[in-house]
């Protein structure tokens, strides 16, 4: 059991620095990051990771939404969509943005790829 939530603790801090990488202004969705990842079946466990991010953390929650560019978030939606229009997304009154527009995944994908060269 005490592995389990290790790895769990892992997969979570791996969820915050992908996350970490998502651009001002732009979005990714939850299978995004969890394909990102290598992890593509854990869309909902990136929910649940960023759902469990501690308070007055650095991660910029706000800016991962559902794959189809609406903001599924139940506790805080409309928070979320200040967050996102402050950052010059374009959210509208139905919780929803324009993916193709905003879509970070391809970004994300070559900074971890630029990562990964730089270190090994």
């Amino acid at each position: 059991m005490r592995e389990q939530s290790v790895s769990l603790v892992s997969f979570y801090e791996q969820v915050y620095a992908v996350t970490r990488l998502i651009p001002q202004g732009m979005v990714m969705s939850y299978g995004g990051v969890a394909r990102q990842l290598g992890r593509p079946g854990l869309a909902r466990t990136v929910g649940y990771a960023l759902h469990n991010l501690p308070a007055g953390a650095d991660v910029p929650w706000w800016r991962v939404v559902n794959t189809h560019g609406r903001i599924s978030n139940s506790y805080s939606p409309e928070a979320q969509a200040d967050l996102l229009r402050a950052e010059g997304v374009v959210v509208d009154n139905d919780l929803r943005l324009d993916m193709r527009r905003h879509d970070a995944e391809m970004i994300v994908y070559r900074k971890l790829q630029r990562r990964s060269r730089e270190q090994g």
